[in-house]
């Protein structure tokens, strides 16, 4: 017999014993015996390259949408905002607040700012200028005494600003345009994310369904508009699911933000303009007990700005918080104005114009004291803020697991034998760091009973870190340290946590005292809510001021990165994302929609490169 001939008697064989085992399937249904159910295996990623210039990188954030190809040198931007006409008749409009929040109207409000004004004079006072001489208090009622007589002066008869033509009526508008509608028309204004989370709300607009809506308008505009790119065109892309033949990678933005600005390791403060998120970064990890989200960001000063500028008399009497365009006005003063050098002094005349559509250019005369430093220190008294019965601060906690998914984290850990539970008990309680107080003293810590959580925002659409959309696989968290962070949090559930007091406890969270170093010699700042002059300088003064005395021995040097490689820190994230959007390493990363829609959730768990 030629080999040929058995080759073929063998493949015979083979179909003759797959024919044999579906009848014995076939009876034992016939018999009632059921099959054992088993999950559908995860595929291995698909093994197509995907070009860098057919990614587009998005990077969603409360106020402003960045987005553009991982082969552009910059994103372009616009205000993640979102006018939907009204779809009836008489139906009465609805607007998200920009700045106003919960929290604000309490009778303790008001007490709770005073407060916090006074720490912050306090510390105002106690830090020298670079002269070794102590500032002078600046009385708030000499700059008073001159804004009151202050009277707008009339530079144009028109201010060449109008209102967005909305006679064609489109259905929604985008950006620049949604924010410029005449408050007459019949549109409605949404934010659709708030403080790094969908903007889910009981109010008009407010469903999951709505702001997953928003999202898909405004970034489908984004992508027509501003890249030019035509959808049906599009291929690689975090999308909902009316987009098709897309594929998305998820990542942490903290972990995004070492990569732009080009460090290893980092203790990455996001400052953005609602919330701000504080992560230790070791090689591409992002260290989950490390993880703090704080409920303050730039609008936060904005607002507690106005409040310090109506207090000396602003001019400008007819100023609203509830007014968008009153909004924007006020976030180019904080801009312009606020600082957070110590050497600057006394009182100083400023001018602002105001430019609103169908109204004159208008000049107004400003005289301002420590105003301009009072705000921005609101970061590190949050106090200062006046939010009242609001969690402000936020550890990410375990994940509680998917319902849908029978085979998730606490499955794996609910079938472990007795003994590896055991082992890896003894091993968590030897790697259990110390940890010490926020500031800097040493602090025991009780042990409760470990309670799970959800995660609390690491991937900007659903992270901390915020996250741009484009993850590295992290070590499990022992419990006891768990329950270490919790006790010692317990007593911030209803409390603000200062920036400082937050960075601190960041890097204490870490496991080794060599980890702790590196992120102590490396704090890197990025988002647009710390970008004021001094910060740099006024934020090292403050570490070095409150870290552990062990560390000051041990630590060369305490150094606050603002700008890395001179880029704007609104940018580093994004710009981030697109250089691990083009790494070879990310290809394994991809989930494609035909295999989300198959497996869900267990696909972004077995392709993130990061624990949730």
């Amino acid at each position: 017999m030629t080999q040929a001939e058995r080759e073929q008697d063998n493949g015979k064989e083979k179909e003759r014993d797959r024919d044999r085992e579906k009848e014995k399937e076939k009876e034992k249904e016939q018999r009632g015996v059921k099959r054992p159910i088993m999950p559908p295996a995860i595929p291995e990623p698909v093994q197509e390259q995907i070009q860098s210039n057919f990614m587009v990188v998005i990077n969603p954030g409360s106020k402003n949408l960045r987005i553009g190809r991982a082969t552009d040198t910059l994103p372009a931007a616009i205000p993640h905002v979102i006018a939907r006409r009204l779809r009836h008749p008489g139906q009465s409009r609805y607007e998200d607040p920009w700045l106003l929040r919960e929290g604000l109207d309490r009778p303790e409000s008001s007490e709770q700012r005073q407060n916090g004004l006074k720490m912050v004079d306090q510390a105002i006072w106690s830090k020298k200028m670079s002269n070794g001489v102590r500032r002078t208090p600046v009385s708030a009622e000499q700059a008073r005494s001159y804004n009151r007589q202050v009277r707008a002066a009339v530079l144009e008869s028109s201010s060449g600003v109008k209102w967005t033509n909305t006679s064609h009526q489109p259905e929604f508008l985008v950006g620049e345009e949604a924010l410029y509608v005449n408050p007459a028309d019949c549109y409605s204004i949404h934010w659709p994310i708030r403080r790094g989370q969908l903007n889910v709300h009981p109010r008009p607009g407010g469903s999951l369904t709505a702001v997953l809506a928003d999202l898909e308008a405004i970034w489908s505009y984004s992508i027509q508009k501003l890249l030019e790119i035509p959808l049906k065109d599009l291929k690689s892309i975090l999308s909902p699911n009316p987009f098709s033949h897309t594929a998305i990678v998820v990542h942490q933005e903290s972990v995004c933000a070492t990569f732009g600005s080009g460090l290893s390791s980092a203790c990455v403060v996001d400052v953005g303009d609602e919330k701000t998120s504080v992560c230790c970064v070791e090689d591409g990890v992002s260290h989950r007990n490390s993880r703090l989200c704080l409920a303050y960001g730039g609008s936060d000063v904005t607002r507690c700005f106005f409040w310090l500028l109506q207090r000396v008399s602003f001019p400008f009497k007819e100023c609203q918080l509830s007014n968008r365009l009153d909004c924007m006005l006020l976030q180019q003063l904080k801009e312009s104005f606020c600082h957070l050098d110590q050497d600057i002094s006394g009182l100083h005349d400023h001018e602002f114009r105001t430019r609103f559509p169908d109204s004159p250019t208008l000049l107004y005369q400003l005289r301002l004291g420590d105003e301009k430093l009072q705000a921005p220190m609101a970061l590190f008294y949050p106090a200062t803020f006046g939010i009242v019965g609001q969690k402000m601060t936020s550890l990410q906690h375990r994940s509680q697991g998917d319902p849908a998914d029978p085979h998730d984290e606490h499955y794996l850990l609910g079938t472990q034998s007795r003994q590896d539970q055991s082992s890896k008990a003894i091993a968590e309680r030897k790697a259990l760091p110390k940890t010490s107080g926020f500031d800097g003293e040493q602090s025991s810590q009780g042990t409760d009973l470990p309670e799970r959580g959800t995660l609390i925002q690491d991937v900007d659409l659903g992270h901390s870190h915020g996250d741009c959309l484009i993850g590295g696989a992290e070590l499990e968290e022992p419990p006891s340290a768990l329950l270490s962070r919790k006790t010692a949090m317990t007593q911030f559930e209803g409390k603000a946590l200062g920036l400082d007091k937050a960075i601190l406890h960041s890097i204490d969270s870490c496991a080794s005292d060599e980890t702790k170093r590196k992120m102590y010699s490396s704090i890197l700042v990025v988002g647009g809510g710390l970008m004021f002059q001094g910060a740099q300088e006024f934020l090292q003064h403050r570490i070095l001021n409150k870290m552990p005395p062990s560390f000051r021995r041990v630590v060369e040097n305490v150094e606050v990165i603002t700008r890395p490689k001179d880029m704007d820190p609104r940018l580093i994230a994004w710009k981030g994302g697109a250089v691990l959007a083009c790494l070879d390493t990310t290809q394994e990363m991809w989930i494609y929609q035909r295999e989300w829609q198959r497996f869900g959730v267990r696909m972004l768990r077995e392709r993130a490169a990061f624990v949730w």
